[in-house]
């Protein structure tokens, strides 16, 4: 499914769902660089192995995969800490949950405008979501317009680098449909926080992209340890 655009955008891409449908959007529009992080996170191996296979899936020439230790080291978060528990998702909490990595996205989002000056892409794109996430405060909206700001006073004069969060205000539900519009591979995607063979169905990632599949009306493919109802 490689397309002919001779812009280049690089896509920060998680192997989860979000990310796949950036991806799908970015390329009616781009060529696509893919980028991918390790962090000590426990799913890291079943992440990478979904990265690849949306990247083949699109045909991506350009991959950047690259291990972010320092984020496991620093620790704080209970993806990077076996000794924090992964809290069983509660879609009505407000505060911000244990999987949150400490400004994970800003570290991502440095490696993406360091690759993209000198691939001289045009644009970053990450699949972040406000509206219908967990509340982490590196989704929100004004961080990516300061990151903006702040990436083009960093980088040589003539490069200009957008930063695009295409799907930052949709629900989940929102961008499982916007997903099947776009024939994103939706199945070969991994969200959950906890498992790499089974999606527990309970974590907070698992909890929100069953809500959304359920509330698009649409079956999730990928396999899980159970389904529960979350509307």
């Amino acid at each position: 499914m490689m397309n002919s655009f001779s812009k280049i955008a690089v896509i920060a891409v998680s192997g989860g769902m979000d990310s796949c449908v950036t991806a799908a959007i970015a390329n009616q529009e781009y060529q696509l660089a893919f980028a991918h992080f390790n962090y000590g996170q426990r799913t890291e191996k079943r992440e990478l192995k979904a990265f690849n296979e949306i990247a083949d899936f699109y045909n991506v020439q350009h991959r950047l995969v690259i291990d972010f230790t320092h984020l496991s080291i620093i620790g704080g978060s209970s993806l990077t800490d076996w000794n924090l528990e992964i809290t069983e998702a509660n879609l009505n909490n407000k505060e911000i949950p244990t999987s949150y990595v400490p400004f994970r996205n800003a570290n991502i989002l440095c490696a993406c405008v360091s690759w993209a000056e000198v691939i001289n892409a045009k644009a970053v794109f990450i699949g972040a979501v406000y509206e219908d996430s967990s509340g982490y405060p590196d989704c929100r909206p004004e961080f990516f317009q300061a990151f903006e700001k702040m990436a083009n006073l960093g980088t040589k004069p003539e490069t200009l680098i957008k930063i695009e969060t295409p799907i930052i205000n949709l629900s989940k539900a929102e961008i499982v449909r916007k997903g099947i519009e776009l024939n994103a591979p939706l199945h070969l995607t991994w969200s959950c926080y906890k498992n790499n063979d089974i999606a527990c169905g309970v974590c907070d990632s698992c909890a929100l992209r069953l809500r959304g599949f359920q509330q698009a009306g649409l079956d999730d493919l990928i396999p899980y340890d159970i389904k529960p109802k979350y509307i």
